[in-house]
């Protein structure tokens, strides 16, 4: 039973992606006027492949109607008047976008597997726009390739929560098939280490799996972790026990990067463990504070849970607290709801996927797709990704198999098309 209470909190703009409720709602009109619930009892299937049909269309006409508001909001990017377009005044929040939508065809893709046009009470969800907005991107990476950088939350989007990647992880020979097609990988981690021992014990399954392969040497080598969001950099070496070596800060590091200084490093975990403990004390948490050299957080006593409301209210007031403070306004940071703990690093994942498209030479975020679970606009460290480069919004592991598989099969009809 949907209480009162969980409808507002769904409400509330920290759980919202206003792009995704918008078109949400343009689909909501012809569910309405169009969808047949009465159907359900007439003998004969005719009627309900001709209401299927009639709501497919108007559908997929109103993707291809945003198609166009998008591309006129690209338009006004590059004439640097973003800010005028009717895509902003729409929807406010509205990011960057690094390549056109192909919408219309998303749509008709995802219909033919998710039979949305086919329901009479469900109307189209949060789940398939998110899943539409998915194809579309990859529809438009794959059109306008090559697909030079993929990038990759942990948690729950390569493994479960806490867990590691194992040699039977399904998406382990999707990553290599992507390897094979000339793609280089990152794994951008919130996990903070400066061992790489700590990153193998996560990722060994799929290191081993590429060690053992037979991929180039070089090719071997496009692969990379950045951890810590930003702070830490690791390349596959096939020479070290742990498959790993530590790069270099110059290496990797942005010009921007290069100007924090460790004085307001310093100041701004401090403020935050402050802040920490303040609302571990004021709401009783059974929780202990985590200090790294990049990074603060708190995690749970033994055996204890955090509930969901609790993790994000230490979100939220820390997130509040350090946007107020002087040294936000010099330093980047990201604070962020890790699912049983709360952290903040120095930096993002929009720095930390820049990183990885330096060090591979320069690469345009319109040829990067970064894969996470977490895009809600408070308290989810994927969210920034969406400032370097294209973005897809995933739900478990098994949702990232289902895009890499999306991804060949794209790519496989696109190299038919232009041969």
């Amino acid at each position: 039973m949907t209480t009162r209470y969980r409808v507002e909190y769904a409400l509330k703009t920290h759980r919202r992606d206003q792009l995704i409720e918008w078109i949400k709602g343009l689909l909501a009109v012809p569910f309405v006027l169009h969808s047949q619930p009465t159907a359900v009892f007439e003998p004969r299937s005719e009627s309900v492949d001709q209401m299927a049909g009639i709501t497919q269309r108007r559908y997929a006409e109103i993707m291809r109607d945003v198609e166009e508001i998008v591309n006129d909001h690209i338009a006004h990017q590059l004439a640097g008047t973003h800010d005028r377009s009717k895509l902003k005044l729409l929807v406010p929040s509205v990011a960057t976008f690094f390549t056109p939508l192909a919408l219309h065809d998303a749509f008709i893709w995802q219909d033919q597997r998710r039979f949305i046009s086919w329901r009479r009470f469900v109307p189209p969800s949060f789940n398939d726009v998110r899943l539409i907005l998915n194809t579309s991107q990859i529809m438009s990476l794959v059109r306008n390739g090559p697909l030079d950088l993929v990038t990759f939350d942990g948690d729950v989007t390569l493994y479960d929560d806490g867990k590691s990647l194992t040699p039977d992880n399904a998406v382990i020979p999707r990553i290599l098939r992507l390897m094979r097609n000339g793609s280089r990988i990152g794994i951008v981690t919130a996990a903070g280490y400066s061992e790489a021992r700590r990153y193998y014990e996560r990722l060994y399954g799929l290191l081993d799996a590429i060690h053992a392969s037979d991929l180039p040497a070089a090719s071997k080598q496009n692969l990379i972790v950045m951890g810590g969001e930003s702070n830490y950099c690791f390349k596959f070496t096939g020479d070290s026990p742990d498959l790993l070596k530590l790069v270099p800060r110059n290496d990797w590091l942005l010009p921007e990067m290069m100007l924090w200084q460790e004085s307001d490093i310093t100041e701004l975990l401090d403020l935050a463990e402050a802040s920490l403990r303040d609302t571990i004390k004021n709401l009783r948490m059974e929780a202990s504070i985590v200090r790294k050299d990049r990074a603060v957080g708190i995690i749970p006593q033994p055996t204890h849970r955090f509930c969901r409301e609790t993790l994000e209210e230490t979100v939220l007031i820390t997130q509040k607290i350090l946007d107020m403070s002087p040294v936000s306004h010099r330093l980047p940071f990201c604070a962020f709801n890790g699912g049983n703990d709360v952290f903040v690093d120095i930096g993002d994942k929009s720095w930390g996927v820049l990183a990885c498209q330096r060090f591979f030479g320069g690469i345009e975020g319109g040829k990067t797709l970064h894969v996470g679970d977490q895009f809600l606009s408070a308290g989810a460290n994927d969210f920034k990704a969406r400032l370097a480069c294209t973005t897809a919004w995933i739900a478990n592991p098994a949702e990232t198999v289902q895009l890499l598989d999306e991804i060949a099969e794209l790519d496989e009809m696109q190299q038919r098309k232009t041969r």
